[in-house]
């Protein structure tokens, strides 16, 4: 801690505020917030911190060169300021939105005679009404194309302005009844500002309050004997009635209020939102964040919570969330002065708020796996992986070809070892293989690993005498190992006893996901949100989960072994002929011998020495 530093944290006040880490450079590290900025700031150079997160953020400690500050009149106001600073800075240590600059809302241009409906990715305070904000462009593009079949209204960005003819002759969109033509004075702005009503209404999710409204309208029209204006607004309520059913959710009947649902994985967070406004599910989007793998769950709800809500149109008086949050008083305070009425949230522990819950974990789970598997196709972004990886590890170049190697076993038994290949940052699956350990008895993850890499470079410096399967492994740019210190000496020992002494090898750890390289005593820490980071962790991942695939396939076949199996001279063919006429074991052993000797490929005598060794 440098002399400026301590003296900073030495003058800092007991009272509600913000603070900013910096490294040496200015950049900001990370934004927090505090009940009291002294006993929270300095809470992180103590040796054992009380908050949750000083053990996290830890790395970045060592980092800081100077701490700033903002007083705030309350928490409230605190977490305010903390999520529009993470929006301005994005400090690599926050858990943040993705992208959360260009979310797109619909805007309604009130401000104007005959109003607009258009989406935006600006939030300005100039007078119109914005409903979002919303997950992507598809998801107001969606919302959007319904309102317009519904209501129609204007597209154009011309003038219009009440008491006044814009044009002459109106365009296509009047004739195919999606626009009302405000532009020749076709409507009035008493009745165009009616159907934006209507908009806002339905954009809300208050459709019964909207069908109500039509249906009276629908009736006076039919009094006046105004039939075609009524049959217009009955297939208006029918749609909206059909759009209405759609999104029912019958337990939440009258229910106000938006349910969380988060998946992680890795570095990477998606939360599910879904929007119930009157008992119907409004929105469902799912936002993806950076959250540090060491963040709890209660951070990455927390921050997100914040995020959204700090430029969300509309805050329910109800949040479910998935867990408890160590600040659930300060959030729903924050909360409640955003919605300008109380906020609670809650867990769902039963019933149909759980089972909702669960659904929307689903979908955060299932749209995680495809961003992530969107990510590994990115030739741009696996590219900048691999330089980073090769910056990290001090290699000549990017290791466009890396192999993998895990073993798993199950308390000895059936230990087995798999070696899964990436080139270009891709999994190349067809060059997969997996080993049977031989040579090892019991759980000696050291030996195994020795097995498997002698095994398979054995094959690399075969040269000529080797068949053609063998001269087609070519050598890796970067050998992975799964373990630490004592996998990777194991390697390095094999790598030097065949030769391979400048091939590239490191050892990935899981607990602190380490990098440990032959020879060095330190390991290589990659920052906790790096490209490389993460496909490191995918490529020891897939190592894994192939090694516990062929693992399990192992340990399935021996528990399925049957008495058939230690009949003489029945074999797989006369096995599955026995099977498919008495359908088990039990069944043949009950049979007479007649029955059994009538079983195609089984003579008289076989059937004999079958029944008496079943019944034995």
């Amino acid at each position: 801690m440098t002399p400026d530093l301590e003296a900073t944290l030495a003058k800092l006040p007991d009272r509600p505020g913000v603070y900013l880490m910096k490294g040496t450079r200015g950049d900001v590290l990370y934004v927090g917030k505090a009940q009291s900025l002294r006993s929270r700031v300095r809470s992180y150079w103590q040796k054992h911190g009380g908050y949750g997160e000083v053990h996290r953020i830890r790395e970045v400690i060592d980092r800081v060169a100077d701490v700033e500050y903002t007083l705030t009149d309350s928490v409230s106001e605190a977490l305010l300021l903390e999520a529009n600073l993470i929006k301005r800075y994005r400090p690599r240590f926050n858990v943040r939105l993705k992208d959360d600059k260009s979310y797109p809302y619909i805007k309604i241009t009130l401000g104007d005679d005959f109003p607009r409906i258009e989406r935006t990715r600006k939030l300005l305070n100039d007078g119109s009404r914005y409903f979002g904000p919303y997950a992507s462009a598809s998801s107001v593009d969606e919302s959007m194309n319904l309102v317009r079949r519904l209501f129609p209204f204007r597209t154009c960005t011309i003038d219009i302005r009440d008491g006044q003819r814009a044009l002459q002759r109106p365009c296509l969109l009047y004739h195919i009844k999606r626009c009302q033509g405000p532009c020749i004075e076709a409507i009035s702005k008493a009745d165009y500002r009616a159907d934006i009503t209507q908009v806002e209404l339905f954009l809300e999710g208050r459709q019964e309050t909207l069908v109500r409204a039509l249906g009276d309208e629908m009736a006076n029209a039919a009094e006046r004997e105004d039939y075609e204006r009524a049959a217009v607004l009955r297939d208006k309520i029918r749609a909206i009635e059909r759009t209405m059913e759609s999104q029912k959710m019958a337990a939440f009947a009258r229910t106000e209020l938006d349910l969380v649902g988060l998946a992680r994985q890795d570095s990477q967070a998606a939360v599910q939102l879904f929007a119930i406004r009157n008992g119907k599910l409004i929105g469902r989007d799912v936002y993806l964040l950076d959250a540090a793998r060491d963040a709890g769950d209660d951070e990455v709800i927390e921050g997100f919570l914040l995020q959204y809500y700090t430029r969300a149109t509309s805050v329910p008086s109800q949040v479910f969330i998935p867990s408890r949050l160590s600040d659930t008083a300060d959030v729903e305070a924050f909360l409640a002065a955003r919605r300008g009425g109380p906020v609670h949230l809650h867990v769902p522990q039963r019933g149909e708020k759980r089972e909702l819950m669960a659904l929307a974990t689903r979908n955060a789970t299932e749209t995680l796996a495809r961003e992530q598997a969107r990510w590994l196709a990115d030739q741009g972004k696996t590219l900048v992986a691999l330089e980073e990886l090769a910056e990290a590890l001090g290699l000549p170049g990017p290791p466009l070809r890396i192999e993998c190697y895990d073993i798993s076993n199950f308390q000895g038994r059936e230990s087995v070892g798999s070696m899964v290949v990436f080139e270009d940052g891709k999994p190349r699956s067809g060059e997969y293989r997996r080993f049977r350990i031989r040579s090892v008895t019991g759980s000696n993850d050291f030996a195994s690993h020795q097995e498997v890499l002698r095994r398979r470079f054995r094959r690399a410096t075969a040269g000529e005498e080797g068949n053609e399967e063998e001269r087609r492994w070519k050598l890796p740019d970067l050998v992975i190992v799964d373990g630490g210190k004592g996998q990777v000496s194991a390697a390095k020992e094999v790598l030097d006893e065949l030769g391979l002494h400048d091939l590239p090898l490191a050892g990935l750890a899981k607990e602190r996901e380490e990098l440990f390289l032959p020879g060095r005593v330190d390991p290589v820490l990659l920052p906790p949100t790096s490209s490389a980071l993460y496909l490191v962790q995918r490529i020891r991942d897939e190592a894994h989960r192939f090694a516990i695939a062929y693992h399990r396939d192992l340990r399935s076949k021996a528990s399925v072994r049957s008495a058939f199996d230690d009949l003489a001279g029945v074999g797989p063919k006369r096995r599955r002929a026995l099977l498919r006429v008495f359908g088990s074991v039990k069944r043949v052993r009950e049979a007479p011998v007649e029955q059994i000797a009538a079983v195609p490929g089984i003579s008289r005598a076989l059937a004999e020495k079958i029944k008496a060794t079943l019944e034995a």
